[in-house]
């Protein structure tokens, strides 16, 4: 009798450490989940706010790029920041600073901008596609202050999108401009397979083929 009522009250302080302990478990572990809870609800949120901010933005740069008023320029460029300090990883706001910027005649803004776009920071978030374009635009800022790995962006930027005519156009230019005429050549082809009636290419090749004639008249 003494020995069952041991064995009772032995299996009843085990049930109750078992009980403890799941409860303890359960406690500690429910205070992460809720943290983690509490932080995607947040996540959510900076998103809807992100994309409204860059919205936003993107109206107001449509709107400028159809005015004389500069005050609107910069407050896309403030749309952009605000979609910055939200989420700095989301590319599509970089490059919205930096369209606007360019707008402005802040190249070199601008071209720190696409910088940070094409950052391993960033650029995950963009497509293939969305990558090329922002290539080529950063080639053209590149271009346009005198500085920068040029020909190294273009070439990518067709890479991940072969169709952007101005790309090649562009890339025919460079080549040009350091002499090689088989790599312009190419690359104003390419230009035309992608759009047969841009003048630009078209131009370049009689250019390019006129120079050949002469070279051969004069061999």
């Amino acid at each position: 009798m003494e020995e069952t009522k041991r064995m009772w009250t032995d299996l009843l302080l085990q049930a109750a450490i078992i009980l403890v302990t799941l409860f303890m478990f359960l406690f500690i572990h429910s205070i992460p989940q809720k943290l983690f809870s509490k932080l995607l609800l947040l996540r959510r949120r900076s998103n809807h706010q992100t994309k409204r901010h860059f919205v936003i933005g993107a109206q107001l740069l449509s709107q400028a790029r159809s005015s004389s008023d500069r005050s609107i320029a910069d407050r896309a460029v403030a749309e952009a920041d605000r979609a910055i300090s939200l989420d700095p990883k989301d590319a599509a706001a970089h490059i919205l600073k930096a369209l606007a910027l360019e707008l402005l005649g802040f190249k070199t803004s601008a071209l720190d901008s696409l910088d940070a776009a094409l950052s391993p920071l960033a650029v995950k978030s963009l497509s293939d596609g969305e990558r090329g374009d922002a290539l080529f635009k950063r080639a053209e800022l590149r271009v346009a202050v005198g500085g920068g790995a040029v020909v190294e962006d273009l070439v990518e930027s067709v890479r991940l999108k072969g169709d952007n005519a101005k790309a090649y156009g562009l890339l025919g230019e460079c080549y040009e401009k350091k002499g090689l005429k088989l790599e312009a050549q190419k690359a104003y082809e390419d230009a035309i397979r992608v759009q047969p009636n841009y003048d630009l290419a078209r131009d370049a090749l009689a250019r390019l083929f006129s120079l050949s004639v002469e070279v051969d008249i004069w061999a």
